[in-house]
Formats: C-alpha cells, structure tokens, sequence
C-alpha cells in the first residue's frame, strides 16, 4: 500500500470544487437558445379531468408552447413502467396501472404532471402556469396501504379493481407454521415502517436538448444511472432511438436512491424541445420534490417469532401490506420483494421462515427505494421484534441474539440468500465494549435521581448488496443486467483515465477510484482522473445504488486493470530483455525483480503508442476494458448501540451515545466509509426521532409537504458517534468489499427505538417518535 492507496485515508480530490463552488449541476447548465418550463400539477388526490382552457396562458408574455398529455400520446410516446416483474404467488402478473408522462384524463396524487408550459424565463413560465384553467371532477382517494384493501376502498387504477397490485410469497408457509405451533414461546408484533421524503441537497432537474440538424437528443439530468435512463426512455419510452440520445448527470448533490428513476420530467422535457424547437429546462423547487420524488418505506407487518425452550429460533412469520403509491415506479417490487423479504432472516440461523407481502396502490406519490430500499424494513421488524422478545423472554438482549447468530459459513438460508463470510460475534462484541453495555444499569440510576429516563438499545443488521448475479436477478423477474463496466486508458504521457459505468453523487469515487489505481501503479493520484456519468464518453453501466460501487464498479476497474497491467508487462520484458514473470511495477516504474533495470511508468506508456518496439504481433496503445457481473450479493453486518435519556416532562429525547461497529469487508478509504456511515446514521436516527410524511385522509393532501412540517435532523439532533470496524474479507469479488453507503441508515431506526420503549418501559410508541408521541407514551404508562 502507497500513501494514496488502498487503506489509506486520503482526502476527497472532488471536495476542493464543491467547497469553492466550482460544481457543475444541472441547474448551472445554459445552452444557447435555452428556455425554461414549469408544471402544472394536480390540487387534487384523485380526479377526472374534465376540460382545460389554455386560453388565457397561451397570451400571457414570454410564453413559446403549452403542451397536455394528449398531444404527448399523439405522438407515441410511451407510459413510465415499473422495470421489475413480480408474479403473485397464484402465478398472475402484478398489475401495472397506466403511468402516463403527463395526465390524460385522471389525476391520480396530488403533484401529478398535468401539462408543461415553456416560456422565455422561469418566472413567466410559472406565471402562465398559475394562468392554465383546468376543470377536475374530485373523486373519493385512499392514502393508506390498509384502507386501500378494505371493501368499497376507492379504485385507483382500472387494471387493479381492488388495488391490489401483487400478493407474493416467500419461504416455506406449512413449516413455518409446524414450527410457531410448537413452539414454547412465540412473540407476535405489529410493525409500522414510516413512510419519508429523500430530500437531497439538490433538488431533481432536466434540461432537454432537440438538435433538429442531427436529429440528435440530449438530456442533462439529476440521475444515478444516466445509462439505465438513456436505455429507459429509448427502448421503452419512445422519445428518441438509443443511438440518438445522450443523457449527461453531472454534479450530483445526493440522490439516496430517489434519482435511480425516470420521472416524467426528463421525458417530457425532451419530447417538448423538439415540439417548440428550443432547449427546454426545468428545475424543481422543494415543494415539488416533497411532492413528486418518489418516497420511501410505507410498511405495515404483522410477525410472529418462535422459539423453542432453549431460546432459539425455530420459525418466523410475517404478513406485509406495502403502500406503493400511485403508480408503479421503475423498481418499486423489487424493494419490498426481493430486497426486504430475502432479508428476514437477518443475523440469525433460522429455520423456517415464510413472508407474504400484498402491495397496493394508494392516491399519494410513487414510493420506491429509499436508501437501504428494504433492507431497513426488514431489519427494523426483525430487531424490534428480537428485543421484544428478549424482554418477554426475561433474558439479555445481546445473549439472546448472540444464541442465534449464524457462526458458520456459507450460510443457507430459507428466503434465497446465502451468506458467504462474516463474524457477527466480533462486532456484537465490539460495539458492546465501546458502549460500556455491562456499565448502563448504574448510568439509568443516576439518571433516574435526575428524574429522567435512560434506556439503552441494540441492532444487530444484515445487508445485501452489490446486487447480483445478472442470471439469477433475470430469473427473479429484473429488467436488466446488474453488472459494471470499466475502461482504463493509459495515455502516451503516462496519465490514466477510468471510464466507470458507476455514478458518484456523494460517494467519492474520484477519491477510491483513482485510489485503486494508484495502488497498482505506484503512480500519484493526480495523474489519475475518473469519468463517468455520460453516455457519450461511458458506453454503457448500471449506475449507482444498493452499495454497489465498490464491489461491483471497482471489480470492474480491477479486471480492466489487470488487462493493462499484463500487456504494460509485456512490453515492458520486451524492452528490458527479461522473462515477463520478472517484472514487478513498484513506485511508478517496471522493474526486472533483483536487478537495476527499470523503465518509468510515463517511458512504457510513451512506448507502447510510438510502437516502435514493440513485442511482435502486439498492437500499439495501453487501454483495456472489462465487464463485472458479481457471482453473489456482498453481506455487510454490524451492530449498533444506542444510548437514550428522555426527559418525561417534555418528550424530548436525546441521544447521549450511539455505537457502530460494521463489517464492511476490506476498506479502500476508512475516512470516506466514516463519513458514508455518519451519513447514514443521521438519515436513520432521523427517520426514527422525528421524520414522518403525513397525508390528509380525507383529501389526500400531503400534509408534511415543506420543512415546516417535515423534520430533518439538525447538528444538535445528533450526538457524536462511535464508530469501528471489524474486517472479514468477501470471498466474491477480487477486492474483498462488501460495501458502506447504506449501512448507518439500515441499523440505526431499530437500535433508537429500541433504546426509546426500553426508557419507557413499554412498546406502545411508533417511528418518528417526535416529542409529543414519546411524552404521550411517558405519561400513558
């Protein structure tokens, strides 16, 4: 390892232009010519559209076309489709309910695109919107997953009469039920998982681009996978044929799973540059975003764990209801399917298992991956459930969990998965010591003479991620292939450019990406660039997401790699007269191991295009590409402590410790990974402490659609965390990575709220749990 190589903790190459403004996103993209366009969306839940009198809009000043989705069907442009088929378990279809781009003829959530107007600057366009006169007939709407199952529910989709998309099933149902039947003991829970707004720093935005010379597209666009977008809206979409589209993300300031998707802006602000001739951009204000990015979670479960006498787990069951909203968003059934319900088995070696999820649809906005995207649905009710039972069991919540790990490996368990290393005992251990766990009682008693309440909890999560292989996901019902792609260009002076199919919108991978690099050539980092979210420059990749970067675009990047360092090897025994197995690459050169000889890196590169002398047969240049489809998911793992007061009086809790330790597998950059799981960590404890989206029953309206009514986490929400790691190395893939960036947010809700029902000594309280749920609940018991 080098100073800026693998393990090292080298400081982030892209922060100096993000902390100095020389970012580039897509709302600081100007194209000659360019104009600006606003939405009209609907006010109502659920409605007919009855008429809309453009009359007055089309005069107001600045404005160049008004364009309705039925102009928009006139001119084949195709429904946004959800891109993972799941079949019910009785072997029927899910039902996909019409998701056109804009509105034709009902309104289906309160944010739905109705039409577009583009004028000369954002200001007029918006003022012309305000100005469009549209008549709705107000329908009966349902905004919660359970109602919408009930007889008489209002109908949503006219492809679902009874809004039942899909009702699947994994696991062994009878076993399962043998087990809970003679079992000794048997905890029964409900779970709700909260539904959340992602809120990215940068709010989504799409500028479209028709070059009606080159009858060429281009979209600039706040996306993480702009391939995926541009293989979307070609082959499925019809806006334009693959060869004729370009689609560029840029800067992306966070994403959190919510900019994986096509959202009817980017198509439709394509297909209205080529309608009025001009570049067309649109930016989202946060009101939008609360509106129409695609939320999160929206679980509702019911789950019976069973033990024997002995306390272990012999059979798990449970029975989900998942809202998806109003329309199918491109991977909303692969999050509660094969993202959460694989995961029920979580830490522990579980025998019998058998999950049953129904989704449905509801009139509130598309609800899809969210960081984590199921895995921390599924291990909130598994370790909710598991201290539950601890406490009706009268045993240690550590030791009960302890008795259960997985310890040897690989593991098979009942829900598809099967686990390929890990230690669960040494970061239950780690995080134990760390957190003084044997010391708390003493901490509640002082605590309890200052009249507060102190409660301490504890996770224990499982993650799969890296998505793969590409063969067992197609056979699963996925779209497309979740491989990677990488290029590695050495040029003639010796600089190197990565070409990765992955996108960064926060990760660092400028910074871990060239750090890999640097390790295997000896070559410093700023002789190193890193390319990517262009599909111009990076023929093809599966973007970024479910902490795929590092086991799978790295693995990428070291099989491309490895091709440059064989050929570089070659020439280099060619020119220094040496069998090539002698020749090492150390410190920037290729040297004949035991011997002076030595060549620079910057002096082979130079050689291999100059081709002057060259081994015979070999063609000139220094540029490999490879492919990367993983042969199995990645299994991440850790434990989480928390340590809470409340004060009864108030409601208000704080977090007087928290304590991660992760296996995350071998570490590229520990201070990038530090940072990716404090990140994390304050998305979770957010989600647990005080952030909840909220619609009117009645009218369908998003209640909690501003920060005025959204909680985030501030700075003093948050204390200063603990974090360590333990290393067991991933046998799947060439670096050992399981990956990071979802980790803080999967463990924490669970561990909070465990904390929170252990100070209250009760388990009637539900996420977020806000001041005045948790006084209520002080003061119930």
């Amino acid at each position: 390892m080098g100073i800026e190589g693998i393990g090292a903790r080298v400081v982030r190459k892209e922060d100096k232009r993000f902390i100095t403004g020389g970012g580039r996103y897509v709302d600081d993209m100007v194209v000659p010519g360019m104009k600006h366009a606003a939405f009209v969306r609907s006010p109502y839940a659920h409605a007919e559209i009855e008429n809309i009198d453009l009359t007055k809009a089309k005069g107001m000043p600045g404005v160049i076309g008004i364009l309705t989705g039925k102009e928009l069907k006139a001119d084949g442009i195709g429904n946004l489709i959800c891109g993972w088929m799941i079949h019910s378990k009785d072997g029927t279809p899910m039902k996909m309910g019409a998701w056109s781009p804009l509105a034709i003829d009902k309104v289906r959530y309160v944010g739905d695109a109705v039409l577009i107007v583009v004028a000369d600057t954002k200001g007029q366009a918006r003022d012309a919107a305000e100005a469009v006169e549209i008549t709705y007939k107000e329908l009966d709407a349902v905004t919660e997953a359970v109602d919408a199952l009930k007889p008489g529910a209002p109908q949503v989709h006219a492809e679902s009469d009874d809004n039942l998309i899909f009702d699947w099933e994994i696991g062994d149902g009878p076993a399962t039920d043998a087990a809970i039947a003679k079992a000794a003991h048997v905890t029964k829970v409900k779970i709700h998982n909260n539904r959340l707004v992602p809120n990215a720093m940068e709010p989504r935005a799409a500028l479209g681009q028709y070059d009606k010379a080159e009858d060429h597209y281009t979209c600039w666009t706040t996306s993480q996978n702009p391939h995926v977008a541009r293989l979307v809206m070609s082959a499925f979409y019809n806006v334009a044929p693959e060869n004729k589209l370009r689609v560029i993300a840029p800067d992306v300031g966070g994403g959190f799973g919510s900019k994986i998707y096509i959202y009817p802006e980017e198509i439709v602000c394509l297909w209205a540059s080529k309608k009025t001739g001009v570049p067309v951009k649109w930016v989202a204000d946060r009101t939008e975003s609360f509106l129409t990015d695609a939320h999160g979670r929206d679980h509702v479960s019911e789950v019976q764990m069973a033990f024997d006498a002995d306390n272990r787990i012999i059979g798990l069951k449970v029975d989900t209801i998942a809202n998806l909203g109003a329309y199918m968003s491109l991977f909303s059934s692969a999050v509660p399917t094969y993202l959460y319900a694989t995961l029920l088995s979580g830490q522990y070696a579980i025998p019998a298992i058998h999950g049953n999820v129904r989704t449905v649809y509801t009139n509130t906005a598309p609800v899809d991956a969210y960081r984590g995207a199921g895995r921390p649905e599924a291990t909130y009710l598994l370790e909710r459930t598991m201290e539950i039972a601890a406490r009706e069991l009268g045993v240690s919540p550590a030791e009960l969990r302890r008795k259960n790990f997985v310890t040897s490996f690989p593991h098979q368990t009942p829900v598809i998965m099967c686990y390929d290393a890990g230690d669960y005992g040494a970061s239950l251990d780690a995080a134990m010591a760390a957190s003084d766990y044997a010391g708390f009682e003493r901490r509640r008693a002082e605590a309890k003479a200052r009249g507060k309440l102190r409660g301490i909890g504890m996770s224990c999560y499982i993650e799969a991620c890296g998505i793969a292989p590409s063969q067992a996901v197609g056979s699963l019902g996925a779209g497309v292939g979740l491989w990677e792609s990488a290029e590695v260009r050495v040029n003639a002076v010796g600089t190197i450019e990565v070409l990765t199919g992955s996108h960064s919108h926060g990760q660092g991978h400028e910074t871990t990406f060239a750090q890999l690099v640097s390790d295997r050539f000896g070559l410093p980092m700023e002789q190193v660039s890193i390319i990517h979210g262009d599909t111009d420059k990076v023929q093809m990749g599966m973007g970024t997401y479910g902490s795929r970067s590092g086991a799978v675009g790295m693995s990428a990047i070291v099989k491309a790699l490895d091709k440059v360092e064989a050929k570089a090897k070659k020439i280099a025994a060619h020119m220094l007269e040496a069998d090539e197995s002698d020749i090492v690459i150390e410190d920037g050169a290729l040297k004949v191991a035991g011997t002076d000889k030595t060549i620079p890196w910057f002096q082979l590169a130079l050689a291999a295009y100059t081709a002057h002398n060259l081994p015979q047969g070999m063609e000139p240049g220094l540029k490999e590409g490879a492919f990367y489809d993983p042969s199995n998911f990645t299994f991440p793992a850790g434990c989480y402590i928390c340590e809470v007061e409340i004060d009864p009086d108030t409601g208000k809790t704080a977090i007087v410790q928290f304590v991660a330790a992760d296996d995350f597998g071998n570490i590229i950059n520990p201070m990038i990974v530090e940072g990716q799981v404090h990140g994390g960590l304050a998305q979770g404890i957010g989600q647990a402490l005080l952030e909840g989206t909220s619609y009117d029953a009645a009218s369908g309206q998003l209640v909690t659609a501003s920060y005025m009514d959204y909680t985030m986490p501030r700075a003093d929400d948050l204390p200063s965390f603990v974090v360590s790691t333990t290393v067991t190395p991933c046998p799947g893939n060439p670096l050992g990575i399981k990956g990071c960036g979802e980790a803080g947010a999967i463990g924490s809700p669970p561990a909070v709220m465990n904390a929170i029902t252990d100070a209250l000594g009760h388990e009637d309280i539900t996420m977020p749990a806000t001041p005045h749920k948790v006084w209520a609940a002080a003061m119930k018991h």
